[in-house]
């Protein structure tokens, strides 16, 4: 599973950091949660195969024994995550308590593959990291939703 390490982290993190924004822009932009759960489970679909194709791609140059696996182990990373994160619009019907759900599942995730894969060896580096580039974009996915709010009126 180490051999993999990165396909998963690639997989994972990519998740984790655009579906988080996707859902930060979505949930300011639209109050219709539907909406917002059909974007994301198109995304997260379409964003799961573009993810393994091109980790295939990349892979088959160097490693070409291993691209298959590595290009599924990114793939199934990053559904599974997006499951994970989509998940809490099936659970509650209150907006602030799914945002908050979603966000705990984030840091949840980045908490639990940090101390999987590092255990104490620099362990909360790492997850201190994702975690931060996770908010940022997720705040800046927050900006551009509130702006296309107020420019477009939906």
């Amino acid at each position: 599973m180490s051999n993999y390490k990165s396909a998963i982290i690639l997989g994972m993190h990519d998740a984790i950091v655009s579906l988080t924004g996707l859902i930060a822009g979505l949930f300011f932009a639209f109050t219709d949660t539907n909406i917002i759960v059909i974007s994301c489970v198109i995304s997260s679909i379409t964003a799961s195969l573009s993810m393994g194709a091109a980790n295939y791609l990349a892979v088959k140059s160097t490693h070409h024994e291993i691209a298959l696996k590595s290009a599924l182990c990114t793939g199934a990373a990053y559904m599974v995550t997006c499951i994970l994160l989509i998940l809490p619009f099936f659970v509650f019907s209150g907006r602030v308590i799914t945002l908050l759900s979603i966000i705990a599942i984030a840091i949840g995730i980045i908490f639990a593959f940090n101390f999987f894969f590092y255990h104490r060896q620099h362990f909360y580096k790492h997850f201190l990291e994702m975690l931060g580039i996770c908010t940022t974009v997720s705040i800046i996915a927050f900006a551009i939703g509130e702006l296309a709010h107020s420019l477009f009126g939906i």
